[in-house]
């Protein structure tokens, strides 16, 4: 098949639902995979006065990719920037319960933010390169942490793009703008940015709404072939992208008080085809949203 006709399967196909027919199970049973790598219990966040997210309960297995799906404005980029700590930047923000990464709560006060990060990556909707050469945006978080030495840092550098298979097609212009890279390029090397670290989690918020299906079908191969190694955490608004790539899928509605909450989540197969929950069955129908 070529790639024209893959993008055309992409934008005119309907959400493809993954195989076999689940078994049946009751929502007790969806609630938490085996392993969970990374919890959030009795999760909620607040800006100022306004709650944003009430009592988000949710576990992500390790090598996993988790998407997370609702309408706009449900709390869903809440969710997922809270884990790395990023809605810290936002006066007024404050957040109760808990984020656990491996047994260890994110939103301690004792927690090392800097070193979390580290161990959890983030990718966000637009690229967002550093204004250096393609080799010092991959470099930058290891020179940061002083692990790497020196006579190794190439070696990593190109290890890390290559991961993000981009590695062929950067590697002649190294030292080259990563300004002059186009977009799916970018967000490519964003990732292997966020590779270099070697981290356990990484989260992505709409990775794919700026780029065009070529970009979006080369993020989601990259999403597929990190599974297993690392956890993976998606927002997302299209629900093709989470039928294809997801493990698990947790879908958020906004509640009483516009506040956000979670509806439903399980396996993705099970979402999509047998989903406990009318709203979840409507959202992702098309009925409203």
């Amino acid at each position: 098949m070529t790639i024209v006709d893959r993008t055309r399967q992409v934008a005119l196909t309907p959400v493809p639902l993954p195989q076999p027919e689940p078994p049946e199970t009751s929502p007790a049973d969806l609630a938490s995979p085996a392993e969970p790598k990374l919890s959030m219990r009795a999760f909620s966040a607040w800006y100022g006065d306004q709650q944003a997210v009430r009592d988000v309960s949710l576990d992500f297995a390790e090598g996993d990719i988790t998407a997370i799906i609702g309408p706009s404005g449900c709390g869903k980029s809440t969710v997922l920037r809270s884990i790395n700590r990023m809605n810290d930047l936002i006066p007024g923000f404050r957040a109760g319960g808990s984020i656990l990464l491996d047994g260890d709560d994110l939103l301690a006060p004792s927690c090392d933010v800097i070193g979390m990060r580290r161990r959890v990556g983030m990718l966000f909707q637009r690229p967002n390169p550093f204004p250096t050469s393609i080799f010092e945006n991959v470099a930058y978080g290891l020179r940061l942490a002083g692990r790497v030495p020196k006579r190794q840092l190439t070696e990593v550098v190109e290890s890390a793009l290559e991961r993000a298979a981009l590695l062929d097609e950067v590697k002649d212009r190294l030292d080259k703008s990563a300004l002059g890279l186009s977009g799916g390029q970018q967000q490519r090397l964003c990732l292997a940015r966020a590779l270099a670290v070697d981290p356990q989690v990484i989260l992505m918020d709409e990775p794919c709404s700026a780029l065009d299906p070529i970009a979006t079908l080369r993020i989601e191969d990259l999403m597929r072939e990190l599974r297993g190694t690392v956890t993976q955490v998606i927002v997302t608004h299209n629900m093709q992208q989470a039928a294809r790539v997801s493990d698990r899928t947790a879908f958020m509605l906004m509640g009483e008080g516009r506040t956000g909450e979670l509806v439903e989540v399980g396996p993705t197969v099970q979402v999509f085809r047998n989903p406990h929950d009318r709203r979840t069955e409507d959202y992702i129908t098309g009925r409203f949203g």
